[in-house]
């Protein structure tokens, strides 16, 4: 018996995306325009490292620019590819749209393991590379806007956003020219972890819909519901942290490259991640079972299942045997269209990564704005709004001398109160309103429509009609 193909990233996108444009009214013409990728750059450079020169092969791919400048991260892997990126790209294009950030979309690659070198070197290629980039206007301000991705950080994009600089001297909106930079070179608070906090967003908007909660076979809210955490990076970790500190999740399983822990009590995030940060991975760990075979872990069962590091990891081979009834891609990609297909057979609901993962480039988008307008969010308005608070709570006050013991303010009100919203405040306000908004515009498809069999078509009807109209206002 011949077993089936599994589809390769670029052709999962590519399935999916068919799915939904297979129940809507395009013309083909339009429906290819969307579908393919416009540019892929791919450049080979050299470094001298080491006494030697090195070469490196890099990727920017831009997959639509219905709106422009183009978004989309920078990854450093040894598995990067062009099919890889220019699937990302698609999906960032999607995501965009779906929340309503104002880009279109890109994704970017190095072929490098970020491990094997020292900071200096590491320097030295990011350099190397955004100037490769830069000089084809693949890194600027107004047409192509890059951000961390897995493997890079806050560090490679100062790196990149210098760079720039040094090139384009006079350009006064060379901060804007890439996202997710420390604080003190023009980023923005709350951006290292916005996926992850935004991936906590999709999960609280998603039980404040009883059918949907029904729909998954579930009840109640997210406190004490069982979670496994697939990769425990920045977004895994954040989202982790935020459903289990300020939710009362129970994380009661994570799985690494090493393997996996599990403790059905509620592992403690914070430890695990300090480990993993000493040790390079968690065996080892003492406070919880450690099981080599990590993968398998996946198919434990768990109330939600929150992928969150590479994509394909829930594949033909292993989707019918996942015992959850809600998964979220915080990852990009990680369930495959085959795997989807068994899932959807089997009842389980997936909040799908166009979605679920789009804090990242929400908070970016702040940051992209931030920068333009060259002023920090709350700068102008917070202590106009301390003024107006002081007002009320003096009138309170006065209330409260005349009632006596009959009336009072809560201790804590007033300082609370009195407080105006600083540029983090307003970031995850920002955040949970679009996380919040996305998902009421991907439901009402979902539950409108006979023919849509779930969220994530339902979420590429939406993205994909914002893309169709804005060729359409462009005479396309």
């Amino acid at each position: 018996m011949t077993a089936i193909a599994e589809p390769t990233f670029r052709e999962s996108v590519d399935l999916m995306f068919n799915r939904a444009v297979s129940v809507m009214d395009l013309s083909p013409g339009l429906e290819e325009k969307i579908r393919v990728c416009n540019a892929t750059y791919t450049v080979r450079f050299g470094v001298r490292l080491r006494g030697r020169i090195q070469t490196f092969t890099g990727y920017r791919s831009v997959h639509s620019e219905h709106m422009e400048p183009v978004k989309g991260g920078i990854r450093y892997s040894l598995a990067v590819n062009q099919d890889e990126v220019e699937a990302l790209a698609a999906l960032m294009t999607y995501k965009c749209a779906l929340v309503e950030a104002p880009f279109g979309g890109s994704k970017g690659g190095l072929c490098i393991d970020p491990r094997q070198y020292e900071e200096h070197e590491l320097e030295r290629i990011t350099r190397r590379f955004a100037y490769e980039l830069a000089k084809r206007d693949l890194i600027h301000p107004s047409q192509n806007v890059p951000a961390p991705d897995m493997g890079t950080g806050e560090r490679e994009m100062a790196w990149i956003a210098d760079q720039y600089h040094r090139m384009n001297t006079t350009d006064i909106n060379a901060n804007a020219c890439v996202t997710g930079k420390p604080i003190h070179a023009g980023g923005i608070h709350g951006r290292v972890e916005a996926t992850g906090r935004g991936v906590q967003y999709a999960l609280k908007e998603f039980f404040r819909h009883p059918e949907d909660i029904a729909a998954a076979g579930m009840e109640g809210s997210l406190d004490g519901k069982r979670i496994i955490v697939q990769g425990l990076g920045n977004v895994g970790y954040h989202a982790a942290k935020f459903l289990s500190q300020e939710d009362g999740a129970k994380i009661t399983a994570v799985v690494e490259r090493d393997g996996a822990l599990i403790d059905d009590n509620g592992l403690d995030v914070d430890a695990v991640r300090n480990w993993i940060a000493s040790h390079g991975g968690v065996e080892g760990y003492a406070d919880a079972t450690y099981v080599a075979d990590g993968v398998s872990v996946l198919e434990k069962d768990c109330d939600i299942l929150i992928p969150a590091a590479l994509e394909a990891v829930i594949t033909l081979q292993n989707a019918a045997r996942i015992s959850t009834k809600l998964i979220i891609e915080a990852a990009n990609g990680p369930i495959t269209a085959g795997a989807d297909e068994i899932l959807r057979q089997k009842g389980v609901l997936v909040i799908p990564d166009l979605y679920a993962n789009a804090g990242g480039v929400t908070v970016s988008y702040f940051e992209w704005v931030k920068n333009l307008s060259h002023i920090r969010f709350g700068r102008m308005q917070r202590r106009q709004e301390e003024a107006r608070h002081t007002l009320l709570v003096a009138e309170l006050e006065r209330l409260d001398r005349y009632l006596g013991d009959s009336w009072s303010m809560t201790p804590s009100f007033k300082d609370k109160y009195l407080r105006g919203a600083d540029e983090l405040e307003l970031v995850r306000s920002g955040l949970d309103d679009t996380m919040r908004i996305a998902y009421q515009s991907m439901r009402e498809v979902w539950h409108a429509r006979d023919d849509v069999p779930d969220l994530r078509v339902a979420a590429y009807i939406v993205a994909i009609e914002r893309v169709a109209l804005s060729y359409r206002d462009k005479g396309l």
